[in-house]
C-alpha cells in the first residue's frame, strides 16, 4: 500500500516512520524548500515518547531532549509556590522539552532516501476508485493507495474531507523564543516551570539537552496582534507585558534578543475527518490550543495508531480502515481539544477566588497521570480492519 502524506512537519514525519515500520511504501509532500521550524520548543509527553521508541527513534529523543523532573512547579506572578507539576507518567516516564528543529531534523533524518519531496503546495485532491490524486502548484501530481493531510490548521486537504469550519481565536497571542542557558546560568536545566496572572501566564523550560531555556509568554491580544499567524514580535513589549512579575522573569527576558509572536487559534471538535481514502491527522483533524502540551504529542498518537491500523489492511480495506483510525481517535482528541481551552482559563486566573484556582491546579496532576498513561497503540489494534 503506498500512502501519500501531505505535510512534513512533526505528525507528518512521525506518521511516515510509523508507517515505513509497518512495511508500508510512504512519499512525504511539503511545501516548503526545505524543512525546519522556528526556533521554538515543545513538550513530549510520556504517551508520545513510547511511540518513539517503538519506531527506533528512543536513542535520538534521549540526545535532544531535557527531561523536567520533581523541581516542575506552578507559581503565582510573584514567584509563590502554588503546585508541583506532574512530569511522568505512572511508570516514570518523564517529560521532555525538545527544540522543534531538532525533533524535524531527526524524525526525517530516519526516513530512507526519496521519501521526503520539499517545495510541493498541495493544491487540489480527487479520488476515483482505489487511487487518490494531490496536485500540487509546481504541476506535479502524486498518486497513492491512501492519502493523509498533516498539514496543520490551515491544511489545504481538510476541506475534501471535512464541513467548512472557522478557526476559533482564543483572545491570546504567544510570545516564543530561546534564551542560551550560557547566558543565564542559575535558570535550572531538569524544571517546567509556569507562573500564573490574571490574563497570562509565562512558562520556561529547557530544550536541546538543557543548552537551551525556551520560554513562552501568554498575554491578551489586540485587533493588530489577532490578525497575525506568526511574526517577528518585539522584546521590549513582551518584557512591559511581565515588568512587575517575578524577578526571575525579569532577569530572563533581559536576555531575550529577538522573539516571535504566535495567534492562538483552534477549532471545535469535528465530527469526522475521514473520506473515502483521504484521512487527517494532528493539527489538520484537530487543532488545539498548547495548554496541555498536547499537540504535537496527539499527532505522534495518531500515527501510532493510524500506522498500526493501516498495516493490517489491504488497498480493498484501506476506506474502513481509516474510518476505524477515526473512530478511535476522535473522542480522546475531542477531549484534549476541550481541556486546553478549559485549562488556558485556569492559567490565565478566570477565577474570582485564586485560592480555588490554585487548588484546581493541584489536583490537576491526576488528570495528567491519566493523560501520559494512555496508550494507543493496544486500542488500535484492537479495531484494526484485516
Amino acid at each position: 500500500m503506498h500512502v501519500i502524506i501531505i505535510g512534513g512537519g512533526i505528525g507528518g514525519l512521525f506518521a511516515a516512520n510509523a508507517l515505513i515500520a509497518q512495511g508500508l511504501r510512504v512519499s512525504v509532500y511539503e511545501q516548503a524548500p526545505a524543512l525546519g521550524e522556528i526556533g521554538a520548543g515543545v513538550i513530549v509527553t510520556p504517551n508520545s515518547a513510547r511511540h518513539l521508541a517503538r519506531v527506533g527513534l528512543g536513542p535520538a529523543l534521549d540526545r535532544y531532549g531535557a527531561p523536567v523532573g520533581a523541581a516542575s512547579r506552578y507559581f503565582r506572578q510573584d514567584g509563590s509556590e502554588i503546585a508541583s507539576v506532574q512530569v511522568t507518567d505512572s511508570a516514570g516516564t518523564p517529560v521532555r522539552g525538545m527544540h522543534r528543529a531538532d525533533f524535524v531534523n531527526f524524525l526525517a533524518a530516519a526516513l530512507p532516501a526519496g521519501v521526503v519531496h520539499t517545495g510541493h503546495r498541495a493544491k487540489g485532491f480527487s479520488q476515483e476508485g482505489e487511487v487518490v490524486r494531490v496536485a500540487f502548484e509546481n504541476g506535479a501530481v502524486a498518486e497513492g493507495d491512501v492519502a493523509v493531510g498533516a498539514d496543520g490548521i490551515h491544511s489545504v486537504l481538510r476541506p475534501f474531507a471535512v464541513p467548512p469550519s472557522t478557526p476559533v481565536f482564543s483572545g491570546s497571542v504567544a510570545y516564543r523564543g530561546l534564551v542560551p542557558h550560557a547566558a543565564i546560568p542559575q535558570w535550572p536545566t531538569n524544571a517546567w516551570q509556569m507562573w500564573l496572572g490574571h490574563g497570562k501566564h509565562f512558562l520556561v523550560f529547557p530544550v536541546r539537552a538543557g543548552e537551551l531555556v525556551n520560554y513562552v509568554g501568554f498575554v491578551p491580544a489586540d485587533a493588530q496582534m489577532k490578525e497575525s499567524w506568526t511574526a517577528a514580535g518585539d522584546p521590549d513589549a513582551l518584557r512591559a507585558e511581565f515588568a512587575g512579575w517575578d524577578p526571575r522573569i525579569e532577569d530572563l527576558l533581559r536576555q531575550v534578543k529577538q522573539t516571535f509572536r504566535w495567534a492562538l487559534y483552534d477549532r471545535d471538535p469535528s465530527p469526522n475527518w475521514t473520506k473515502g481514502r483521504l484521512t487527517l491527522l494532528g493539527d489538520a483533524a484537530h487543532p488545539m490550543l498548547p495548554h496541555l502540551g498536547q499537540g504535537a504529542n496527539q499527532a505522534i498518537e495518531d500515527g501510532m495508531a493510524l500506522a498500526t491500523i493501516l498495516a493490517r489492511a489491504d488497498v480493498k480495506s484501506a476506506p474502513a480502515a481509516l474510518q476505524a483510525y477515526e473512530k478511535l481517535r476522535r473522542e480522546r482528541v475531542g477531549q484534549v481539544q476541550l481541556g486546553a481551552r478549559q485549562n488556558g482559563l485556569r492559567y490565565d486566573s478566570a477565577y474570582k477566588d485564586l485560592a480555588t484556582r490554585d487548588a484546581e491546579i493541584a489536583a490537576h496532576a491526576a488528570f495528567r497521570r491519566t493523560l501520559y498513561d494512555h496508550d494507543v497503540l493496544a486500542d488500535a489494534e484492537r479495531v484494526a480492519v484485516g
